[in-house]
């Protein structure tokens, strides 16, 4: 594999605010623009691609670099649902993935989600809840998401951002018992 498309995956730190803030304005833009309106994302655009420090911190968000250590894709999963909700019941939500534009349908989305599944698995979590673009909708069901319908995501007053609500259920963690 040539050095641009080695990846490494990591979590992410608060020191990591300006990369992941920059691929979030660079991506989010190019990668919605099929799926929703103008309006839509005139008023949404500015709130969603922001980085979310309390995400960098939270020892559950990922980053993905290539070869020469850009970044080139995030997200990860918090216990609190992002509306501040509930954090009982073996419930995660996974939040704020992205993948920088031009660098989509090359695994570095599944990797992520598959980093984030295994820690969110191994945290206890049985059921991972997903607040979906439309855009993303086709990804996250290959990864075995399913659909559960349309919402509207308060983002701020007047301010709605239309989302798919998705969930998974993560398959526990078979003991292989004793080797003999």
């Amino acid at each position: 594999m040539d050095p641009v498309h080695a990846l490494t995956i990591r979590l992410a730190s608060p020191a990591d605010l300006a990369e992941v803030d920059a691929l979030l304005a660079h991506s989010y833009p190019k990668l919605l623009a099929a799926d929703y309106a103008p309006s839509v994302l005139v008023l949404a655009l500015p709130i969603i691609s922001r980085a979310r420090p309390e995400l960098l911190a939270s020892g559950s968000y990922f980053v993905a670099l290539d070869g020469t250590g850009r970044m080139v894709g995030a997200g990860g999963w918090t216990r609190g649902a992002p509306d501040g909700g509930d954090m009982s019941g073996g419930i995660g939500h996974v939040r704020h993935v992205v993948t920088r534009a031009g660098e989509v349908r090359r695994g570095i989305g599944r990797a992520l989600m598959g980093c984030a599944m295994e820690d969110a698995q191994a945290a206890g979590i049985r059921r991972l809840d997903c607040l979906s673009t439309r855009t993303a909708v086709p990804f996250y069901k290959a990864l075995g998401f399913r659909a559960l319908g349309p919402v509207d995501v308060p983002l701020r007053p007047g301010i709605v951002f239309p989302a798919v609500r998705m969930q998974h259920e993560l398959i526990p963690h078979k003991s292989k018992g004793p080797v003999n």
